[in-house]
């Protein structure tokens, strides 16, 4: 696999996993919950379980992209699904925050997520494009 893709994967990854166990952590920082009703308890629940859905699918999805571009028994098909999976994760994150923005109280907050979002999904696009442009060996 080309040494650019695998380090830019690796900065992708290292990065998913992190928002995704920084997100673990999220709800009880900002204190989600006191916003709020306290009778609201399926909401309650929701919430908690959307988090923790998300917050594992971001490590899920890091981890698993480095495993299939350091694990010698990937095949380009199978890393091109994943990464093709990542980039519209990541796509559709940015989508969000320039339509929707989070951080709005703070304009570092906000362009500093957005451009940690488009890091991350260019780090991902670009390994894709490098994996689609090799010539597949038979």
């Amino acid at each position: 696999m080309n040494l650019l893709a695998k380090i830019l994967v690796t900065i992708g990854s290292s990065a998913s996993i992190g928002f995704g166990i920084l997100h673990f952590f999220v709800p009880k920082a900002w204190k989600w919950y006191s916003y709020i009703d306290i009778n609201a308890t399926e909401l309650v629940v929701a919430v908690r379980t959307i988090n923790v859905f998300f917050s594992l699918s971001l490590v899920l999805f890091g981890i698993v992209n480095l495993l299939l571009i350091y694990g010698d028994k990937s095949n380009r098909y199978s890393i091109i699904v994943v990464l093709s999976a990542t980039c519209i994760l990541w796509i559709t994150r940015v989508v969000f925050q320039v339509i929707y923005p989070q951080g709005s109280i703070s304009p570092v907050l906000q362009y500093g997520m957005l451009s940690a979002f488009i890091i991350v999904s260019l780090c991902y696009i670009v390994s894709l494009l490098i994996m689609v442009s090799q010539k597949s060996v038979v």
